[in-house]
């Protein structure tokens, strides 16, 4: 599939082939304009219909191609969590906010109100149900916009870059939230993000995007371990990977690449203890 913005003269997606299966966790990986966003809103059917431009190809989510089934139809499939939080939120209470959509849907009150309290409570954000969510934090605000799409029921939840605003505490709070869909409900998650050492941790398979193009993919491990590819467009891994590297470079390879810190941390005893 390839993509064109209105008025662009470069395309944003060029001949991106790619498979995501049910109940996988994958993450896409890229320097700014890269095409993250792009395929994040191909998804759920944003691109081509709202968005306009020109798209060769297909999409097909669910056995739906976007092309034929509107936006609304595949909100019932797709949940999306944006950047900003604060430009999803809107209602004046956190149990109203995540009630929205299915009422949308016209489903009846009783339905809506055990929807969105079992949505709250996936995100632990059950004791703030009455709180207006300007009263939430960062991490507690990205968790809430998790919950209102959780609401909908959908089978794949979409993030766009939904860490990139906070800090370490609440980025975990976000990707916890996010593992604990993906392992304990079977949802298909699709996250574009930056943060290398939750990748490292979280994810099970790695796609990176360079202006526009699909250049790898991969298990988290075998993507990391390719450092000259990952510099060449500026992508930062996890710490652990970055220390592997420097010790590779300087004559002190470990036996395997580690991509988290128990990993390095089980590689770097086995080198000391083989220097004895």
């Amino acid at each position: 599939m390839s993509y064109r913005y209105p008025h662009a003269r470069r395309y944003a997606l060029k001949h991106v082939d790619v498979t995501i299966d049910a109940g996988e966790f994958v993450c896409l990986l890229g320097e700014n304009g890269a095409g993250k966003s792009t395929l994040c809103q191909t998804v759920n059917g944003v691109i081509p219909h709202s968005r306009g431009g020109r798209m060769h190809g297909d999409v097909v989510v669910g056995g739906l191609s976007t092309r034929d089934a509107t936006v609304a139809q595949l909100s019932r499939r797709v949940g999306i969590v944006l950047e900003d939080p604060e430009s999803q939120l809107f209602t004046t209470s956190v149990l109203s906010e995540v009630a929205f959509g299915p009422e949308n849907l016209g489903i009846e009150r009783e339905e809506i109100l055990r929807r969105a309290r079992q949505a709250l409570r996936v995100v632990q954000l059950s004791e703030y149900a009455d709180f207006p969510p300007s009263a939430l934090s960062g991490g507690q605000k990205q968790r809430l916009a998790i919950a209102a799409a959780l609401a909908m029921r959908p089978d794949i939840l979409v993030l766009d870059e939904a860490t990139s605003q906070l800090d370490p505490v609440g980025t975990r709070e976000v990707f916890s939230v996010v593992r604990q869909l993906n392992q304990e409900h079977g949802m298909t998650i699709v996250m574009a993000t930056n943060k290398g050492d939750e990748v490292a941790e979280f994810c099970d398979r790695v796609l990176v995007l360079h202006q526009g193009e699909l250049i790898a993919q991969g298990d988290v491990r075998d993507v990391f371990a390719d450092v000259e590819l990952l510099d060449r467009v500026m992508i930062r891994t996890s710490q652990a990977s970055q220390l592997a590297t420097y010790l590779a470079a300087r004559g002190a390879p470990l036996t395997s690449f580690p991509v988290t810190v128990d990993q390095a941390r089980r590689e770097i005893i086995a080198l000391l203890q083989g220097a004895r």
